[in-house]
Parts: C-alpha cells; structure tokens; sequence
C-alpha cells in the first residue's frame, strides 16, 4: 500500500530533526569537555614546574654583571627598577605605548615593559644610569636636552635620551621630519617636541663623531 502523500515528509522532517538535535548536542558536549580540560590544565601546572617560583637570570645591565632570581613572568622593567633599584627607566602605560620605559639592547631601543627579563639573557641592557661616560660626564644626548630645555616635569626623558641616542645611531635624525617620525613612539605629556627635535639636531654630529 501506497504512503500517504505527506506522510513521506513527515518521516523525513523527524528524521532531520533528530539527526540535527544529536549533532548539536554532540558538539555541545565536545566544547564543554574542552573547555573543562583546558581549565584543568591552567589550575594545575605540571608536575614539579611553577612559574611562580623564581629561577636564576643573569643580567648584563651597564656593562655589570647581576645574578638574581626572578618569577618567569617578570618583566624586564620591572627586573630593572625592583630588583636591580635602577629606577632611571620609568614605568608610563606599561602597555608598551607610550616609550617611558625604553632601554638599549644590544644596541638597539627596546620597550622593556614588553620584554621579559628572562628573554634578555645573554644580551647586553643599556639604560639611561649607563649612558653618561665613566667620569660623570653627561652624553651629549643628556647635555642637549639640559642646553635646550626638552623636558618639563622629567618624567618621560629618559626613554626620549634612550630613543632619541638610537634614534641617530640608526640614521634617522636627517631633519625634522624624520626626527619627529623616529621618535613618535615617545610621548610627552608635557609637550616639549619642539625642544626635543632641537636637542636630537644638536647631539647628532658629536654622537656620530664619537
């Protein structure tokens, strides 16, 4: 005997329906078993490894030497300016954005709010403590930036020495522009950029002399 002309339907639309709803429900209960595990795996670390016990960092800051022990997660301002009491680098945002917080490594300018201390092994750190010569007497980046008044309350200026020093060494401090361009990632909230634009110009050639 033939179906009834809907009847067809109908056990295809339960059909559907069911397959859908178990489907569904699977993958329900695949989502909340992961998420289960990953919470399992964040609550207990692996056996005998906690990152919140400090480990061994061996530091080379201003051409010294530092030994000491550090959580994993500590940053590199912070390793400066806690444990090392070098507290010329200053923290701004640390978020990285606002360049209060710049040091060298190797060289090169660096956000240590973004760097992780243990990362800067085996590097050499440079920060504003270690730029004036072994003397006392000022870099001629520190000097410009007396002679041209590029600072009001002083908070910022030893990451724009720090950037403005890297800045030139890189070949960025051809004119104003570039100069400006090359150090937007320091802010001054006091808005002293004409003056450290003139400061840039004036250390610029005893640097590369130098």
């Amino acid at each position: 005997m033939a179906d009834h002309p809907g009847t067809g339907k109908s056990r295809l639309s339960l059909h559907r329906r069911g397959f859908l709803t178990a489907a569904a429900t699977g993958a329900t209960a695949a989502v909340v078993a992961r998420g289960a595990e990953a919470q399992t795996s964040e609550a207990t670390p692996a056996a005998g490894v906690n990152p919140r016990t400090p480990r061994p960092v061996t530091l080379s800051v201003n051409g010294q030497t530092h030994e000491i022990g550090l959580d994993a997660r500590t940053s590199l301002l912070d390793a400066l300016r806690d444990h090392l009491r070098l507290t010329g680098t200053k923290k701004g945002c640390d978020h990285g954005q606002c360049g209060a917080c710049t040091v060298h490594i190797d060289g090169k300018r660096a956000l240590s709010c973004m760097s992780f201390a243990v990362m800067a092994e085996g590097h050499e750190i440079t920060t504003i403590e270690g730029l004036a010569a072994p003397a006392g007497d000022l870099h001629p980046m520190q000097q410009a930036f007396v002679d041209q008044d590029a600072f009001q309350c002083g908070y910022c200026t030893p990451g724009q020495i720090m950037s403005a020093v890297a800045c030139v060494k890189e070949g960025h401090a051809e004119n104003d522009d570039d100069i400006r361009e090359f150090m937007s990632g320091n802010l001054c909230r006091c808005a002293a950029y004409p003056n450290i634009v003139a400061a840039v110009k004036q250390a610029r050639d005893a640097i590369r002399e130098g």
